[in-house]
């Protein structure tokens, strides 16, 4: 018998009708089960896939990291187009590579990055319904940029996390935290080791409230420090979440792909060292 490979595949999908990224028992749609199926009829045999950060449902990605493992030889070609042709039309593998045995889509991660996109206007958008969070209320992205620096750093974000998160800490280290204008788009842009739980769509709830001036800045500090969930407000809708990034080290030569979401008209790089 052959020895398995490792194969990493770097993943697109638009998340509003799926249950999330993992696959459940109840036969719901969800990324994982789409996928497991897709690549094992390329590979004529069951895959189980594991992914560098699962999304809930209706959240997107523009480049989420998955492996398996298989004893059948494929090109990289082979196994984009091959998986690409069982998929439905709102998830595509993007990149394929053959990684290192000891690569582990999760684990090898040294950080993740998110995308909430909103989208302001006084009319609801016909377009990208699905894709953006919409407010007709007018947002001062200087004073969420100015709240949005204490979160920077490593805390214990417990007022950040969903009631039914289960990871075993709630410290968390954000390396990048940045908030820019693109058209009519406001884009929070973060970076961290890992996120707990709703914590990217707290942090938005929290920055649209003082954005559009119903809460002072101060708010998002004091937030922090009281390290409980019920002072943080409301969770912001999923639409406008984005998986964009996983950094790993350089030796397991992961696929490199352009930062989503790729409707956005400009991206802001410049804060962010991504060696």
């Amino acid at each position: 018998m052959k020895k398995n490979k490792k194969i990493a595949l770097v993943v697109a999908y638009r998340g509003s009708e799926y249950k999330g990224w993992q696959a459940q028992k109840t036969g719901v749609a969800t990324v994982q089960h789409c996928l497991e199926k897709a690549i094992s009829n390329v590979a004529n045999h069951p895959v189980n896939v594991i992914c560098a950060g699962r999304t809930d449902a209706k959240v997107h990605a523009s480049a989420q990291v998955i492996h398996f493992e298989t004893h059948v030889d494929r090109d990289d070609r082979a196994w984009v187009f091959g998986v690409n042709s069982h998929l439905p039309s709102d998830i595509a593998v993007v990149a394929a590579s053959r990684v290192a045995d000891d690569f582990h889509a999760r684990f090898s991660a040294v950080s993740r990055r998110y995308r909430y996109v909103i989208y302001t206007s006084e009319v609801k958008p016909a377009l990208l319904a699905q894709e953006v969070t919409w407010t007709y209320k007018s947002l001062d992205v200087e004073k969420m940029r100015v709240a949005a620096q204490c979160f920077l750093g490593t805390h214990d974000f417990s007022s950040f996390r969903a009631v039914g998160c289960q990871a075993k800490s709630p410290v968390r280290t954000i390396l990048n935290f940045d908030i820019y204008p693109s058209g009519q788009y406001i884009v929070i842009d973060v970076r961290a080791n890992a996120f707990l739980h709703h914590m990217i769509r707290n942090f938005a709830g929290v920055l649209m409230a003082i954005g559009a001036g119903e809460k002072t800045v101060d708010w998002a500090y004091e937030v922090l420090d009281a390290r409980d969930r019920t002072k943080a407000g409301v969770t912001a809708p999923p639409f406008g979440l984005y998986f964009v990034h996983a950094e790993y080290p350089t030796e397991f030569h992961i696929p490199q792909v352009c930062l989503g979401p790729h409707f956005l008209p400009q991206v802001n790089e410049s804060n962010y060292d991504m060696r």
